[in-house]
């Protein structure tokens, strides 16, 4: 191995730097302190846990992106989170335990066996928050809201929020009365868009002629609010669930209408990411020059069963690495320096910079007498006057 070979990170994996660096650790406060403006508590869950734990209610999906390794003091097998969704879940259902809403948030590292797509990073700082304990569409409205100026706060313009549901397809897929396999291809078609190709599968799996024209029919049920409309019509023969999640999504838009007129509204009846995770909404945000999501969400109910406590819950999570670079450019804070000094008159400089540091100023000092101004990042410096210390603008050499 060349000494260069030493210094190289594995592909994904990345390192900020100044001035990112801050930039990123500035909007992690602002938003984490929206998120406390609107109720939502601060959890750190673990960065890894035993597999069983990381992993229950997750799918497969989530399985295929963990790390894995061996825990060197009992033998059992563990998993570096890949996303903490589930263990807030497991926070609110077992390790909390509280009764009614419950409202939580958290910012940390998650790291992906897998990039998502071709030249994503697999280390994300993932930042989010989660609502437990209310299946209305209340509950959908508020986290959505949130998500938004989440974006709104990172500097993100010209959204585009797509929305989903689906408990549609679930209906639809449960009516018809596939096997397994046969559940899993037909889910498979949905995702690929293959409308060829389902649509002979329909023909020789499902029966009923007007179950396979709705299935036919959600596939390319895509775009802008009319679709509901016409998702109303082409589905009213449907089980009742669906009229639900139609009524639920228009609600929903009407709200988001309201509050985000700005936002661009599209909808994907056929969306069915996280099916196997998610129970009902579905959202995710674009923004342009982005081919993928820069934030997404839905609904999860009954995650926390299987910790014990079933609870109704929905969320969103975005990445804060992605999302200061849709962050405009801001002035870095003014950097003052502080000279070195015979000790004579060390303490009234050190009081000096004391009180500066209080106020919120960077002020840096000097180690040594040959270090300037200039050499160290500064646009102003302390000087004498009148046995004091004052701030004055460095002079153009």
């Amino acid at each position: 191995m060349t000494t260069a070979d030493r210094w190289l990170l594995p592909d994904g994996i990345d390192e900020i730097l100044p001035p990112q660096a801050a930039k990123l650790e500035q909007l992690r406060r602002e938003l984490l302190d929206l998120y406390t403006s609107w109720g939502y508590e601060q959890v750190f869950p673990p960065l890894v846990e035993y597999l069983e734990s990381l992993l229950t209610g997750a799918g497969h999906d989530l399985e295929l992106q963990t790390f894995k390794l061996t825990d060197q003091l009992t033998g059992r097998m563990m998993g570096v989170r890949a996303d903490m969704t589930t263990q807030v879940a497991r926070i609110d259902a077992h390790t909390l335990g509280r009764q009614g809403v419950n409202r939580l948030c958290y910012a940390g590292h998650v790291l992906h066996a897998k990039p998502e797509t071709l030249g994503a990073s697999r280390s994300l700082i993932q930042i989010g928050a989660e609502l437990y304990g209310h299946a209305g569409i209340a509950s959908d409205i508020e986290v959505i809201d949130l998500m938004l100026e989440t974006l709104a706060r990172a500097g993100c313009e010209e959204l585009h929020l797509d929305l989903g549901h689906v408990g549609i397809y679930r209906a639809l897929a449960a009516e018809a009365g596939l096997g397994p396999d046969q559940e899993w291809q037909l889910f498979a078609m949905f995702q690929r868009k293959a409308v060829p190709e389902l649509q002979a599968f329909l023909n020789r799996q499902v029966a009923d002629d007007s179950l396979r024209g709705m299935l036919q029919a959600l596939v390319t049920m895509a775009g802008d609010e009319s679709v509901l409309a016409r998702a109303r019509q082409l589905l009213s023969g449907a089980p009742s669930p669906v009229r639900a999640a139609l009524e639920d999504l228009q609600q929903i838009a009407a709200a988001l209408k309201a509050r985000h007129p700005r936002v661009n509204l599209y909808f994907d009846l056929g969306e069915l990411r996280g099916y196997h995770y998610h129970t009902g909404t579905v959202f995710s945000a674009y923004v342009p020059g982005m081919g993928q999501a820069i934030a997404n969400g839905g609904r999860y109910d009954h995650i926390g069963e299987v910790f014990g406590r079933a609870r109704p819950a929905t969320g969103f999570s975005t990445d804060l690495a992605v999302l200061i670079q849709q962050r405009r450019p801001v002035a870095g804070a003014t950097r003052v320096f502080a000279p070195q000094v015979e000790a004579a008159r060390a303490a009234a400089l050190q009081q000096a910079v004391a009180d500066l540091r209080a106020r919120g100023r960077v002020v840096v000092q000097a180690l040594d007498a040959e270090q300037t101004p200039a050499g160290l990042g500064c646009t102003q410096q302390l000087v004498p006057a009148g046995g004091n210390w004052v701030c004055e603008p460095v002079a153009d050499s």
